[in-house]
């Protein structure tokens, strides 16, 4: 019987745990000062601002953005555009991660959109997961 041995690679900067890597969100009194510990927790934190920024809002990175806030106000929202777009700039900014799943759902009185995105880390293949529910 053959003996299978997974390997878990591991990102050095994830083993001190004294060195913070990146800024955590939401910036309020728990985050203010503490950031993301693992390269995992920072991925998870580029992907929440990357969908959540305007287009143009970022300086000398114009085409970088969802923005998301965006579709707040819009009539009619398109979910396959909405799904191709955050496919094509997930792999353009975030190469570390491979989108398995986009669920968008608009609720029945149309005022709130519930955007659920499931991806995997290349680094060590887990699945993450992240929702965003968006208030008109």
């Amino acid at each position: 019987m053959p003996i299978i041995q997974s390997i878990r690679r591991i990102n050095p900067l994830d083993l001190n745990k004294n060195v913070k890597i990146g800024v955590a969100f939401p910036l309020d009194e728990e985050n203010m000062f503490s950031g993301t510990e693992t390269i995992a927790e920072q991925t998870k934190s580029n992907l929440l601002n990357l969908l959540l920024t305007y287009p143009g809002e970022r300086i000398n990175l114009p085409n970088y953005g969802v923005g998301l806030k965006n579709l707040l106000f819009e009539q009619n929202i398109s979910l396959l555009d909405l799904k191709l777009q955050i496919q094509d700039q997930i792999n353009v900014y975030i190469p570390d991660i491979t989108l398995n799943d986009i669920f968008t759902q608009l609720s029945e009185d149309k005022h709130t959109l519930i955007i659920s995105l499931t991806y995997t880390y290349l680094l060590d293949n887990s699945e993450e997961s992240i929702q965003l529910n968006l208030y008109n």
